[in-house]
């Protein structure tokens, strides 16, 4: 049964299915061993998921236990995996995966693989890269060519012209102390449709850039920088999707606790604090964006959640309305969501 739901996890990995890799863990949690679901080249699932930059599946085996500090056959884990690709430049590796895996499992950044390399060493020695690239190997002989091909028209040129006014401006050949050679003639036509060139590519690209960090210390507080920058972020983000869903669950009961329409409602149109989950679960929704060190806002939020989904009370305003099929099920959730404020109304005194 095992090796059925690992297979079904590996192949969920491999094709980004996040939703069905949610389920499988959720229901099948006690099944699966995270720690010894191992595929080619010893890599594990989490390996698999920062290879291919999936950030979210990588911290979706995270919160359901998969082993950040498992190495694969280079001793490789999954932190070195996010180091190499936050030292190639990868769109906001950084943020979306190194710092999860680092925050999650500090320990990791100290384990080495088989070269002897930390995650926080493949970091650093190719940091200056990063921020310093220089040209490539390729790039080098594609302008050593281009170089060529120049002076090769430069001297057809020069030779055309010799051919067909010869001895014409034979003052240009004295050797006087302001002459100038042709191979000096070439080389300053040349520098100048280089610096040419290069205003033109830096017109073109140009962006603000960054001042690269200049020492490891340097380094270190930048990234240091960063990542409370990124938390910073994550927290404003954090914040402003709670404050819409609680927006979406307060104008649902308005619309429809407060409809005249006849139109009969089922399980789903009731707008619960989440459609999924135990009343516990469904209380800890509603509660969403509230702070609880303010005992005195917290406590008239219970207090108007209780009288929102009272039995007595939401059989007045919707009894009339229920769906025959849906009204057992919809009472039985009213009474089951009224209890557990009560509970976390008690709990609160």
């Amino acid at each position: 049964m095992a090796l059925r739901y690992q297979r079904r996890l590996w192949r969920y990995v491999e094709r980004g299915r996040r939703r069905k890799l949610h389920r499988l863990l959720r229901h099948h949690r006690e099944a699966l061993d995270l720690g010894e679901t191992k595929g080619h080249k010893n890599h594990t699932p989490l390996h698999r998921c920062c290879a291919l930059l999936d950030h979210k599946a990588a911290v979706l085996l995270l919160k359901y236990g998969a082993d950040p500090t498992l190495p694969d056959h280079r001793g490789d884990t999954a932190l070195h995996l996010a180091a190499r690709h936050v030292a190639r430049g990868g769109d906001h590796a950084y943020e979306d995966l190194f710092l999860p895996l680092r925050i999650h499992c500090p320990s990791a950044m100290s384990i080495k693989n088989r070269a002897g390399k930390t995650p926080g060493d493949l970091l650093n020695t190719t940091a200056e890269d990063k921020w310093c690239p220089e040209e490539t190997l390729e790039e080098n002989e594609a302008e050593c060519e281009a170089e060529r091909e120049w002076r090769c028209k430069l001297l057809n040129e020069y030779e055309d012209e010799f051919q067909e006014t010869p001895w014409q401006h034979e003052e240009d050949f004295s050797t006087g102390p302001n002459s100038e050679t042709f191979e000096e003639w070439a080389d300053r036509i040349h520098q100048e449709y280089g610096q040419k060139r290069r205003r033109e590519e830096e017109q073109r690209h140009r962006r603000p850039k960054k001042e690269p960090p200049k020492s490891s210390v340097q380094l270190q507080r930048f990234l240091e920088q960063e990542h409370l920058e990124y938390l910073k972020r994550a927290q404003a983000k954090e914040e402003e999707v709670q404050a819409a869903k609680r927006r979406r669950y307060e104008e649902g009961c308005s619309r429809v606790f407060s409809s005249d329409s006849s139109r009969p409602l089922c399980y789903r149109d009731i707008p619960w604090p989440s459609l999924a989950g135990t009343p516990e679960e469904m209380a800890a929704a509603a509660l969403r964006g509230v702070d609880p060190s303010d005992k005195s806002a917290y406590r008239r939020f219970l207090r108007r959640q209780q009288a929102l989904w009272h039995p007595d009370k939401f059989a007045q305003r919707c009894g009339t309305r229920l769906a025959e099929q849906d009204r057992r099920q919809i009472l039985d959730a009213v009474t089951a969501l009224s209890q557990a404020f009560n509970r976390l109304a008690e709990a609160a005194k």
